[in-house]
């Protein structure tokens, strides 16, 4: 069901406190005897975590820098890094809990307790550079204002106005056709967000994706959750991962027709998912009257695509999709002409930098088809939608973490920082922020030859 949190989050314990009771034998004991692979893995991270963060104090101290500086390196972190550390995490979400399977029946998970921290930007210290000119601080994603104090005196709400401000919207996008005997402009409703998150935001968001399809691999998720067919021909079996309700592409082998079938049930929605989502809403991308309940995560391999479309109506509009990993453009037009498998073209093309956010209303949503030609490589894309209140499934209860997010509102001390940064959101950025390459997130299951690879 798309609320069941406890699925994700069970009942929270003091593990803090009873380790605290426990030896150092003791502790070893408990952690070196019994665990699955997924709880060696977490503890191996863990680990490598306070690894880096040593060697980091540790080169620090022997660089001599000043105090400021320090901080600021510590808390910068690298993106090339094989482990992303706690203080980097989207939201300050440190443990695991965006990381756990949702259990079959009788299994169980553990949840971590959740850390607040604010990272600085990834570009180097310069103590002339004004405070609010670092735009990847990470903020905590919440439902109102915080006003404690964090690092360098700038307070919670202010860091994420000073993020909010620096995202790119383009809302003109025009494109006539003839439809009906009029002309009509079918690019309208279309919009662009770029910047909603950073490149340390979107390797989190990566790896977890690569964790959900290991999940899927694993059977660890439900049957109709995952879903990766065969690849028969070019262009033909991307991998989908669905949480918040079970969406059908064609007419199933039950004879369920394509739509929301609203008597099978998938995962819920991840927690990370639902930060993300609280974002996107917080940051005036979509309105609150339409805060996502549903998405659909689509794993790209190269050669893969998505045919010529027009999104189910089980889904409300506006909805929208964010994009990962490598740049891809996407066509617009009432007639999509398919030249070969996987080969598409169109009058209107529309390339989608890594990190935005692509809102379909409108024409753009329901007179102009879209496709996604065959990709250049591997790419990760996660469709957020509304389902009609008509459509819900039979077992669905709102998830109370999506009920009630209010859109940011400039705190009384930003004005300054507003007017440092205005006139450049107005602009369209060039997809510069492509921070890891595609090797960092090798494709998953049996090897295939370049001639099956470029197949996807």
């Amino acid at each position: 069901m798309a609320g069941d949190n406890s699925r994700w989050s069970p009942e929270p314990r003091d593990f803090k406190a009873m380790l605290k009771k426990l030896s150092h034998e003791q502790i070893l004991q408990v952690l070196s005897e019994g665990l699955c692979s997924y709880c060696e893995e977490v503890i191996e991270s863990r680990v490598n975590n306070l690894n880096l963060i040593q060697r980091r104090v540790d080169e620090m101290a022997l660089s001599n820098v000043n105090v400021a500086e320090s901080s600021a390196v510590f808390l910068r972190g690298n993106s090339s890094d094989d482990v992303i550390s706690p203080k980097r995490k989207l939201n300050g979400e440190a443990d695991s809990d965006a990381y756990t399977p949702s259990p079959r029946a009788g299994d169980s998970t553990n949840s971590g307790r959740s850390k607040q921290c604010a990272s600085a930007s990834s570009t180097p210290v310069n103590n002339k550079q004004p405070v609010s000119d670092l735009s990847n601080f990470e903020i905590k994603l919440n439902d109102g204002h915080s006003r404690s104090v964090v690092g360098d005196d700038l307070v919670e709400d202010q860091k994420e106005f000073i993020r909010f401000s620096q995202v790119g919207r383009r809302k003109d996008f025009v494109h006539y056709e003839n439809v009906n005997e009029k002309q009509i402009n079918v690019l309208k409703g279309l919009e662009l967000h770029t910047n909603v998150f950073n490149p340390d935001e979107q390797k989190e968001i990566v790896e977890l994706v690569y964790s959900l399809q290991r999940m899927g691999q694993k059977r660890r998720l439900r049957a109709r959750t995952y879903s990766e067919p065969r690849k028969w021909m070019r262009g033909k079996g991307r991998v989908t991962i669905q949480f918040g309700c079970c969406y059908n592409y064609a007419v199933d082998k039950n004879g369920n027709p394509p739509g929301i079938v609203r008597d099978e049930e998938v995962d819920p929605l991840p927690p990370l998912f639902k930060k993300m989502i609280k974002r996107i809403v917080r940051w005036h991308v979509l309105p609150t009257s339409c805060v996502p309940d549903s998405c659909i995560v689509n794993i790209y391999d190269e050669g893969d695509c998505i045919p010529p479309h027009i999104d189910h109506h089980d889904f409300v509009r506006p909805f929208c999709t964010v994009s990962f990993l490598a740049e891809c453009k996407i066509l617009f037009g009432t007639t999509l002409k398919i030249i070969n498998p996987g080969e598409f073209s169109g009058p209107f093309s529309l390339p989608l930098p890594l990190g935005s956010v692509l809102i379909f209303n409108g024409n753009g949503a329901d007179v102009a088809k879209h496709c996604v030609p065959s990709v250049p490589a591997k790419r990760i894309s996660i469709t957020f939608r509304t389902m009609d209140v008509s459509k819900l499934p039979y077992r669905y209860t709102p998830d109370p973490e999506l009920v009630g997010i209010e859109r940011l509102v400039p705190p009384p001390s930003s004005d300054s920082s507003r007017n440092r940064h205005h006139g450049k959101n107005d602009k369209l950025p060039k997809s510069e922020n492509k921070v890891f390459s595609n090797d960092d997130f090798p494709p998953l299951g049996k090897s295939t030859s370049s001639s099956h690879r470029s197949r996807r």
